[in-house]
């Protein structure tokens, strides 16, 4: 009898760790979707740093590249009204240096055919014309379905009083050395309008 009820205590004992363990299995699987919510509502998932583009040569390049830099990617034309800022935007890269800042510079022919050129043509014109030295990338798109997919990140990362999607050329972004988009300037914004936002992010933290 002793053994019977010894027995059926050990099988039920059993049976209660079996049910306890895949209790814990549940709550662990249920935290592991929290967290990977809360990640993706803080933008971990897909950080500036996991994208890549196409430099315009023809070398593809990670935006790890720059981790612990500031970072400004712009949309260009050639053929724009807002063509000039390309002068105020190598000043800035000049005055703080290739060690603190990179500018990003990705032509795009979306807004009035204002950049019909081809690679060759575009890094000639910026070359002669403005002395370009920061880097520029391979002709994009930054809105719609066939927007390169750092754009598409951008423009959520950051909406400007009309929205997400970018309206004409040279809209800026700002991203801080951790790869945290921090702030949008519209396409008529002067470059060194972003030089006040340069200095505070420049600063060493407290």
């Amino acid at each position: 009898m002793k053994n019977n009820f010894k027995e059926h205590l050990k099988e039920e004992l059993t049976y209660r760790s079996q049910i306890l363990n895949k209790i814990n299995i549940c709550l662990k699987i249920s935290l592991m979707d929290i967290n990977k919510i809360a990640l993706k509502k803080r933008g971990d998932i897909m950080r500036f740093y996991d994208f890549e583009a196409v430099t315009i040569d023809g070398e593809k390049v990670s935006m790890k590249a720059y981790e612990g830099k500031i970072v400004v990617v712009v949309n260009t034309a050639s053929k724009c009204g807002f063509t000039p800022q390309y002068q105020e935007l190598e000043k800035i890269y000049k005055q703080y240096g290739p060690e603190k800042i990179v500018i990003l510079g990705f032509p795009c022919d979306q807004f009035a055919h204002q950049e019909p050129g081809s690679n060759a043509d575009i890094k000639n014109f910026c070359e002669i014309n403005y002395g370009v030295t920061f880097p520029l990338f391979d002709k994009v798109d930054v809105k719609g379905d066939d927007a390169h997919p750092l754009f598409k990140y951008l423009s959520k990362e950051k909406s400007s009083l009309l929205g997400s999607e970018i309206k004409w050329n040279f809209t800026k972004f700002l991203i801080d050395p951790s790869g945290n988009v921090v702030k949008r300037y519209a396409p008529s914004a002067s470059p060194e309008k972003m030089i006040s936002a340069i200095e505070k992010l420049l600063q060493p933290k407290v």
